[in-house]
């Protein structure tokens, strides 16, 4: 933090004229991860999903049936509906703001809080249309309603006039969207077609009403420059164009469309389509309200509870006592699956609602989907029988493979014993258990104090490790960091590397929150992706979020991560008495065992960072690390250079 900052918040200068008060939009663009999850390639196409998300509201109303997704040769993005179109008369609260504006310039106004408008929406905190024009060096809306065609231009969140009747129109109704990314945010990157049109056909598929032309001004030599999405089948259809080219249990998918039974009083429906295949690994792609929740959620948990339980009783039914073995992991095992549920008010976790939380969307979405699940194995025996014995030939192997595990584990515990390496825990087999990759002896031996001993282990490193990017497989081999992590793991690497061989659930980087911990854990995160990707694949790596700060104010204590935290708390209280004490955690070896359990191992009070690879990435992923640790410097400098200015603290 800068010294002059420090110098006004200290006790004789800080006063409330030291507490800054953002205005209108101003928050969204002095912190833009808040809103859109960063200011990367994903949160850039994150503006366009937000734009479509409420055209798509609006099909799923019945009040749309046709979407026009175009992308510009100068990198904008218009995106038009037939809908309803925006209000654009004064706002009853706001007497000299048309509605129009209140919504594009105001966080947390929008259509979707009361239910009157919509019975169910992706929209639902009134913040998505607003943070696009927050984050858009121009904006340009146009609405048609009752034939007469109203604009409005907006830039960086701000109105440039009011909104204007430009005439008469032949659409009855309808809102175009037109807006160019601000390069003062997203820097050097811009919309994709491919990635673009992906977005445009899934929502294409999640909802058969609708009808979605795309086009796209930039040639990237693979994207069609114009299509037209329409797909009466929704889902089924979705499922047949992934599987196309590999083998399947079914011939006909499990797939379906049911409303929400009427005695659980709430309106909404779920859609789903599920089929088997030995050829490839399994997956799940799961909606709500058509928008992607990546995470997964409640509405996940359900409809694997409802498959789960169905091929149980099916293996029942038919006296296949070994179905009673099958695990919702033996489901995913090749079962590759879409889902999609619509409900009202939907609770998501964060703004960029990569997970739902809503707890009845579990029990409606299992009810809706058991019975029809278990109608649909018993009209088609042959499918049925396939997909059991399928799945029950992964139990064994599973089954199999937790007994090779507790018996290598038993070996290799033996073999680790070394003075300041591995700190084994007691489990005997991998579910649920958790390896701390610690930096250091001293957090080691505070982390040995503030672990759970059966499902915890450690392993303390020594320094800095070797930067794997170019080096030689034979250095990388004698490397004794690299070696011993290796062995702790239970795996090989680069080619040698096998999945099912990894003795822990979780490996968790927990490293200090300076620049040298960062350092560390890139390094380590650059070893596991070019060495064991499969590992960042499937969802078992993790960052730490250890904090910086400990306040103290007579019995109240928090913990906070960083620097702004911290002066909000201060400006606020803690709810305790006297003299707001802090304390600066400069490493994890200065944390006593009860502050590190209780902020960043206990599962219950912790927060933790899975590592994962954007599947639609197009490779950019790999680029980004061989430019960052690479051996060419000069590829790092100019890295540096173009994305230094977006540099706000530099903790040092």
């Amino acid at each position: 933090m800068p010294a002059d900052l420090l110098s006004t918040l200290s006790a004789d200068n800080y006063s409330a004229a030291s507490i800054e008060v953002l205005e209108g939009l101003e928050p969204v663009r002095k912190r833009p991860g808040m809103y859109i999850g960063g200011t990367d390639e994903r949160a850039l196409h994150h503006l366009v999903a937000e734009i479509l998300d409420n055209s798509m509201d609006e099909a799923v109303a019945g009040h749309a049936s046709r979407i026009e997704v175009t992308l510009m040769a100068d990198g904008s993005a218009s995106v038009r509906d037939d809908g309803r179109g925006i209000p654009v008369d004064p706002h009853p609260k706001f007497p000299g703001k048309s509605a129009l504006e209140v919504i594009l310039c105001t966080l947390h106004a929008g259509g979707k809080f009361s239910g009157d408008a919509y019975q169910t929406s992706g929209g639902l905190h009134g913040v998505g249309a607003s943070v696009v024009n927050a984050l858009s060096d121009r904006m340009v809306v146009e609405v048609a309603r009752n034939r007469e065609l109203w604009r409005q231009s907006f830039s960086r969140g701000i109105p440039q006039g009011p909104v204007e009747m430009v005439g008469p129109t032949r659409q009855r109704g309808g809102t175009t969207v037109t807006f160019h990314p601000d390069e003062e945010i997203f820097g050097h990157h811009r919309l994709k077609p491919a990635r673009m049109m992906r977005m445009v056909k899934s929502k294409a598929y999640l909802f058969s009403g609708v009808e979605i032309r795309w086009r796209s001004e930039i040639d990237d030599g693979e994207t069609p420059a114009e299509a037209v999405f329409h797909f009466p089948g929704g889902l089924a259809d979705y499922l047949a164009e992934q599987l196309s080219t590999v083998s399947i249990y079914a011939d006909r998918p499990f797939a379906g469309s049911v409303d929400f039974a009427e005695k659980f009083s709430v309106p909404g429906k779920v859609d789903w389509a599920i089929n088997w295949t030995p050829a490839r690994d399994g997956f799940i792609q799961s909606y709500c309200n058509t928008v992607p929740t990546p995470e997964g959620g409640t509405h996940e948990a359900g409809f694997w509870s409802a498959i789960l339980k169905g091929v149980r009783a099916y293996g029942e039914r038919i006296k296949n006592r070994k179905a009673e073995a099958i695990t919702r992991e033996d489901l995913l095992t090749g079962g590759c699956a879409l889902v999609s549920c619509f409900i009202r008010d939907p609770e998501f976790v964060g703004q960029t609602k990569d997970r739902l939380a809503t707890t009845d969307a579990a029990r409606l979405v299992e009810g809706a989907v058991r019975d029809h699940f278990d109608n649909w194995l018993v009209s088609d025996p042959k499918s049925a029988g396939a997909i059991l014995d399928f799945l029950v030939l992964r139990a064994e192997e599973r089954l199999r493979r937790r007994q090779e595990k507790e018996t290598a584990r038993k070996s290799a515990t033996k073999k680790l014993r070394l003075p300041g390496k591995l700190v084994d825990c007691s489990a005997t087999n991998r579910e649920g258990t958790e390896l701390f990759i610690v930096e250091g002896d001293s957090a080691g031996g505070s982390a040995k104090m503030a672990r759970d001993r059966t499902k915890q282990a450690l392993l303390p490193l020594k320094g800095k490790i070797l930067n794997v990017l170019g080096a030689a497989s034979s250095k990388m081999g004698a490397n004794q960091e690299l070696s011993d992590l290796c062995q702790a793991l239970g795996t090989g690497m680069g080619s040698r590397f096998v999945l099912d061989d990894l003795r822990y659930d979780k490996i968790i980087i927990m490293t200090d929150a300076d620049v040298d911990g960062a350092h560390i854990a890139s390094l380590l995160m650059t070893f596991f992706f070019t060495q064991m990707r499969g590992m960042i694949d499937k969802g078992h790596l993790y960052l730490a979020c250890p904090p910086l700060y400990r306040l103290t104010q007579g019995a109240a204590r928090i913990y906070v991560a960083d620097d702004a935290e911290k002066e909000l708390w201060l400006a606020k209280g803690l709810g305790g008495k006297g003299k707001i004490d802090v304390q600066r955690f400069k490493g994890l070896g200065e944390m006593d065992a009860k502050d590190l359990k209780d902020t960043t191992m206990n599962p219950k009070t912790r927060k933790l960072i899975r590592v994962s690879i954007d599947d639609e990435d197009g490779g950019e992923t790999g680029d980004l690390v061989e430019r960052l640790m690479g051996k060419k410097p000069e590829l790092r400098f100019q890295y540096i250079s173009e994305n230094a200015k977006f540099v706000e603290e530099l903790d040092v």
